[in-house]
């Protein structure tokens, strides 16, 4: 293994370590996107996103929030619709806190556009089959 790709097996050690049992994923529906900015001094610029998801075969409704802190240049959110399908990666709030029901977003995959928050290779996701037993 070479110097980096041991630094990263560790830190990847330590963040499942750190956030292991709070990672969530959520796959369904966008039922709402309200995208708020705030601009301070005209050079730090925040931008905060809250999305509403409804899972799929699902009665209740999954609160997300995706924050961006950026100096000098605004960040940017991609474009989201009400009604599509969507992969959403993330953390939950702790348990006891005041924001233990939402997820903070890392990843959001658009499956209707087929377009990512941030870009991965969708090459080396593994597909999942599930097997089917037969009586």
């Amino acid at each position: 293994m070479s110097f980096k790709e041991t630094l990263a097996k560790k830190y990847a050690e330590a963040y499942m370590k750190k956030y292991g049992d709070r990672l969530a994923q959520v796959q369904g529906h966008v039922l709402s996107v309200k995208v708020s900015t705030k601009t301070i001094l005209w050079i730090y610029h925040i931008l905060k996103v809250d999305i509403l998801v409804r899972p799929e075969r699902s009665k209740f409704i999954v609160r997300t929030q995706y924050t961006k802190k950026q100096w000098f240049k605004k960040p940017e959110f991609m474009q989201l619709s009400q009604g599509n399908l969507v992969i959403i990666q993330g953390v939950k709030g702790k348990k006891g806190k005041e924001n233990s029901e939402t997820i903070q977003v890392l990843n959001i995959m658009n499956l209707t556009t087929k377009k990512d928050l941030i870009p991965i290779d969708h090459d080396k996701i593994k597909k999942v089959q599930q097997k089917q037993i037969i009586r």
